[in-house]
């Protein structure tokens, strides 16, 4: 049994460059998948937020109808129109105030 134990001890030391490259390029593969997945992640993340703030917007977009506020302000002119009674009075405190 001890016989067995040395000769699986020098099998792997005489392998032992072959095996350390193989377990670098095993770790390498399984970081570089991991970033790959994670990067995937993120930018599904980043895709769907953008997507669904554009989405939003869109929607928030609303029609008014301001005809009804034109015919009110078209009727109303820039002089208020004043009884003949007042127009008289106005106009005498026109001339008052000029002199």
């Amino acid at each position: 049994m001890s016989q067995e134990k040395v000769n699986k001890y020098k099998q792997e030391k005489a392998n032992r460059k072959q095996i350390l490259k193989k377990q670098k390029r095993n770790r390498m593969i399984t970081r570089i998948a991991g970033t790959i997945v994670c990067l995937a992640i993120v930018g599904w993340i980043g895709f769907s937020a953008y997507d669904s703030t554009t989405k939003k917007i869109a929607a928030s977009q609303t029609e008014v109808d301001l005809s009804a506020l034109q015919n009110y302000l078209s009727g109303i002119s820039t002089e208020e129109e004043l009884p003949e009674e007042d127009a008289d009075s106005a106009e005498e405190d026109k001339d008052a105030e000029e002199s």
